[in-house]
């Protein structure tokens, strides 16, 4: 259930254009400090998540590893992420939200 959750706010974001996805480009905004959250994929490689929990931790962005690369794929409409950037602040309150167990904004 938080998985169906998150992925539809994936997409929500996604379509508002607040998000960047690929390690790339999420790497260089880490940097930038432009990132409020990171997600990877559960299924990325152990050379990515740890690299990615390391930036994380030294540029003060929480990481949460999440759903599968498909998954997070299909959500944001593009193929084969393993990283989604999340950009907006409120959005990504929403998304810890929904992973500590907690409900969406304006749902009962």
């Amino acid at each position: 259930m938080i998985n169906n959750k998150l992925l539809g706010l994936l997409g929500i974001t996604a379509k508002a254009g607040k998000i960047v996805s690929g390690a790339d480009i999420c790497y260089e905004e880490m940097q930038k400090q432009n990132i409020k959250i990171l997600i990877i994929a559960q299924d990325a490689s152990e050379k990515t998540k740890k690299n990615f929990i390391f930036y994380g931790n030294k540029y003060n962005i929480p990481v949460v590893i999440e759903s599968t690369i498909d998954e997070l794929s299909r959500a944001i409409g593009k193929k084969n992420r393993a990283i989604i950037g999340i950009k907006d602040i409120n959005l990504s309150k929403e998304i810890q939200r929904i992973i500590s167990g907690g409900e969406i904004i304006g749902q009962n």
